[in-house]
């Protein structure tokens, strides 16, 4: 597999050979944890049919990660001693990370969960590393796997950054600094920060930092994650950026206390798209999914956290999971490297919240797509920005991936386009 890099104008990824890479992402936190080969391979042969690119999986897992075994009986460290790797525990590893290359899938590797760095109400712990052990085990666990071509690394897990200079965002400097003297170089590299926060609040100008990412969270509905992407891609120096952990399919939504019970409802996949679409078309460089069940890989009879409402066999196929890939095959039908965010489309409007449209273009006005979340019979593009003056409209579908004709639409200041449904959501294409 070829390794990931960020693009010439630093706003999207590519391969080592400079074709676009579209980050597509599953959200599996303890897949090194809690499941055995055979199940790991019928979850990563699923995400690969759904065209997934990425998997996020956690060394060090946030579920009592170094005390409760994996399904061998292996705990990673002996003794609770980062200096003291068990081997057995990370053979497992080994083989779910040579497993994800064999199907063509990436591992968004994150060698530890951040209870592991400092304890909060949510996460066992222990609390095993400083900056020194941190660096030590970033050092091992970058040379364990400096080898394999389907690594992304993924520094931080879940923790709020404090102020600059507090003992643990020292943590995370130490620990990226091991992981690269480990590897024997440069590695791409991001950083997955706590719920409303973003990675460049803290680690923006560092330069391990390749992608920042943010985590815009299971509290609310429409969380304004374009926003988020927004803020981070006016930022200088030019970084690709991503939401890693928006909204769960099949979460409880409670904007107010944990442990987000389901009294209100729950996520469920038109939510999912509304954030995935919107966040892209604001300018991100891929997405991420997460289904509640599977990245805890939640079974009946072991430990839950925030009732999950089935088992992650039975979340596997869940409606958000496959229309995800629509978006990725979406945004590959058409150059997009210069692919530029652009609310000028929007001519009367771009709504709020629920009804908050996206609109994005090629640079040189070679196509344009608005993503339409639901709630409007009619919208007014300004379809000047686009090159030609024969322009051909297009609706393409995000629950079924299907794209249907729409005629053509005459350049103006103001063209009134009539939405197929009010009730669902489309992305508008002009091409």
């Amino acid at each position: 597999m070829q390794s990931i890099h960020v693009s010439s104008n630093r706003r999207f990824l590519i391969t080592a050979d400079g074709r676009p890479f579209f980050w597509l992402a599953d959200t599996a936190w303890e897949l090194f944890h809690r499941c055995t080969l055979s199940e790991v391979e019928i979850y990563l042969e699923n995400r690969r049919q759904k065209h997934f690119n990425v998997i996020l999986a956690v060394a060090l897992a946030e579920l009592d990660g170094l005390r409760d075994p994996n399904p061998n009986g292996d705990v990673p460290f002996i003794d609770l001693d980062p200096g003291q790797p068990n081997e057995a525990y990370f053979r497992h590893v080994d083989a779910i990370v040579a497993m994800a290359a064999a199907k063509g899938l990436y591992i968004g590797l994150l060698p530890t969960w951040g209870d592991k760095v400092v304890q909060m109400s949510w996460g066992k712990g222990p609390v095993v590393f400083g900056p020194e052990s941190a660096y030590r085990y970033g050092k091992w666990i970058g040379a364990r796997y400096s080898s394999a071509d389907n690594i992304l690394w993924v520094n931080g897990g879940d923790r709020p950054e404090p102020a600059e200079g507090t003992s643990y965002t020292e943590v995370w400097r130490a620990l990226a600094r091991g992981v690269r003297e480990g590897v024997g170089g440069h590695v791409f590299m991001t950083y997955h920060p706590n719920g409303g926060h973003g990675s460049s609040e803290t680690f923006h100008d560092e330069d391990w930092l390749d992608m920042n990412m943010w985590q815009s969270g299971h509290s609310r509905l429409d969380a304004p994650n374009w926003q988020m992407i927004t803020d981070d891609y006016q930022r200088i120096p030019t970084k690709p950026v991503l939401d890693g952990e928006p909204n769960y399919e099949d979460h409880g939504i409670n904007p107010f206390v944990r442990p987000w019970d389901p009294s209100r409802g729950y996520f469920r996949d038109h939510d999912v798209r509304k954030q995935a679409y919107r966040a892209v078309f604001a300018g991100a460089c891929g997405h991420t999914y997460g289904h509640h069940s599977i990245w805890q890989m939640f079974t009946p009879g072991r430990e839950s956290v925030n009732f999950p409402d089935r088992s992650w066999l039975e979340a596997l196929d869940r409606p958000g999971a496959e229309q995800i890939g629509h978006l990725r095959r979406l945004i590959e039908s058409r150059p997009y490297l210069d692919r530029i965010p652009d609310q000028g489309l929007l001519a009367s409007g771009e709504g709020t919240g629920s009804h908050h449209i996206r609109a994005t273009r090629a640079d040189d006005g070679s196509y344009a797509m608005i993503y339409i979340p639901g709630g409007w019979d009619r919208i007014d593009v300004n379809t000047q920005l686009l090159s030609s003056d024969h322009i051909q409209a297009l609706w393409f579908d995000p629950r079924s991936g299907t794209t249907s004709g729409a005629g053509t639409v005459e350049k103006t200041k103001s063209a009134t386009i009539i939405v197929p449904s009010a009730d669902d959501d489309w992305v508008l294409i002009l091409q």
